[in-house]
């Protein structure tokens, strides 16, 4: 729970997660700071004295796309869809199936102030200048160019792992959105919490 922790530092409105912590039996996760609203290996927590209305719409994906709605006071609208893109596991077994990829992407993208975040667990040079061998991109290029959205982070690796004694980084943790929205956008990638994922954040 370090990254809700930089979010009241920070002074967030929302924090959105990708693979939280399991609850146990008998021990229920909870933040004095945010309400937290649990999908499926999404989670996205928001804060409790927020100046900010926000609203959750289904749009499927099994729970590993959560689609908020968000109304300023000023009566402005905009949508924040926090995405974990990745296989399933059963019996530690990655099965076949991306359920992020069965959401209602068309009703998604209605939206035209749209803010995408999340753990896309694709690597692609078209947003990582230093991409080891491309895979799982497609559907995330697709998306990309059908509804014309724009990477806005700074193209710097925000992981990196070591295998065989070579260590390599990856760019998978990011935002996207539309044009209109994009010289708005003031991303970080300089905060760090105990977890593999980058801490990425918009402003």
């Amino acid at each position: 729970m370090m990254a809700l922790e930089t979010g009241i530092v920070w002074g967030a409105d929302v924090v959105m997660l990708q693979e939280p912590y399991v609850e146990r039996e008998g021990y229920n996760i909870s933040h004095p700071g945010y309400r937290l609203v649990r999908g499926g290996r999404t989670m996205t927590a928001v804060r409790r004295d927020t100046h900010l209305e926000f609203s959750e719409v289904e749009k499927g994906g099994d729970g590993d796309v959560q689609v908020f709605g968000i109304r300023y006071p000023s009566g402005r609208k905009m949508r924040l869809v926090n995405v974990y893109d990745q296989l399933r596991q059963e019996g530690g077994v990655r099965s076949q199936g991306r359920p992020a990829q069965t959401a209602r992407w068309r009703e998604i993208m209605e939206q035209e102030k749209i803010l995408l975040g999340g753990d896309w667990n694709a690597h692609s040079d078209r947003w990582d200048p230093q991409c080891p061998p491309k895979r799982d991109a497609n559907f995330l290029e697709n998306l990309m160019d059908e509804y014309e959205l724009i990477d806005v982070t700074d193209g710097e690796e925000t992981h990196s792992n070591t295998r065989n004694g070579e260590t390599s980084g990856s760019l998978i943790d990011y935002f996207i959105t539309k044009a209109v929205m994009a010289d708005r956008l003031e991303i970080s990638t300089e905060l760090t919490t105990t977890s593999d994922h980058a801490i990425v954040c918009a402003q």
